[in-house]
């Protein structure tokens, strides 16, 4: 009987986050629930007990140090390794009227909290995790990404890619950046990292708008979370394939 894999999900008291745990305990994994807000983490991992997945939580707030320094540490305590890394923990940042971030008028303070979490949180936390990674047969590390990231779509005036938003969007493409630049330097090890898309998903990140549920939301990052040894990295995907950087 192969060895239960574990996997820790940031971000994961709610939406997409939870979804991408209960989809991966439903796999059979052992799932840390990574999220800062404690009465909200223990719910979602009672939730998750109560479906029959195996859950424990995570105190983790992806923007302090110490918060993942400690995070690492009970991962070790509870498992001696970890298999899965989905960073999905990400925020949008204050909008303005018509869900805009006008880059003109845009508050540099909001910029770098954005990019303290979206970007820098997750090397933050990724760091922090691969000495664990590496103790597994086949590590993955999916980073929630968004196809607002994509360039090449926000560049092209014949793609209906939403609002402007300053703030959020560019933080995302630096995240792909990132994610490539691990991929590279990860490319002789058997740790597989890519960037997936989950589409326009109704959650409170959204206000509630938007075509596809969490659970639809979550298939992606699932998916990349379970590649086959022989799977790709360094690739930022949606449930319809690959999108262009």
């Amino acid at each position: 009987m192969s060895e239960t894999k574990i996997a820790l999900v940031t971000g994961a008291n709610k939406g997409i986050g939870y979804e991408i745990a209960a989809g991966l305990g439903a796999l059979g994994h052992r799932v840390g629930v990574g999220a800062r807000n404690e009465a909200r983490r223990s719910s979602a991992v009672e939730k998750l007990r109560a479906a029959g997945v195996d859950a424990f939580e995570v105190p983790l707030d992806v923007t302090d140090d110490g918060s993942v320094t400690e995070a690492a540490a009970l991962i070790e305590r509870q498992a001696g390794r970890l298999d899965v890394l989905v960073n999905n923990a990400g925020i949008s940042g204050d909008m303005g009227p018509g869900w805009v971030q006008d880059p003109s008028t845009l508050d540099l303070d909001l910029v770098r909290t954005v990019v303290e979490t979206n970007v820098i949180g997750v090397i933050r936390v990724t760091n922090a995790m691969l000495p664990l990674l590496r103790r597994s047969a086949s590590p993955r590390i999916v980073n929630v990404s968004s196809a607002v990231a994509s360039l090449t779509r926000q560049a092209d005036p014949n793609i209906e890619i939403g609002p402007i938003m300053a703030a959020y969007a560019p933080s995302k493409s630096f995240l792909n950046a990132v994610t490539l630049q691990y991929a590279r330097h990860l490319a002789d090890t058997n740790i597989l990292i890519n960037a997936a898309c989950p589409g326009l998903v109704a959650t409170d990140f959204t206000a509630f708008h938007g075509p596809r549920t969490p659970q639809q939301g979550a298939a992606t990052a699932i998916h990349l979370a379970t590649l086959p040894n022989n799977g790709p990295t360094g690739s930022f995907a949606e449930d319809e394939g690959i999108i262009p950087w």
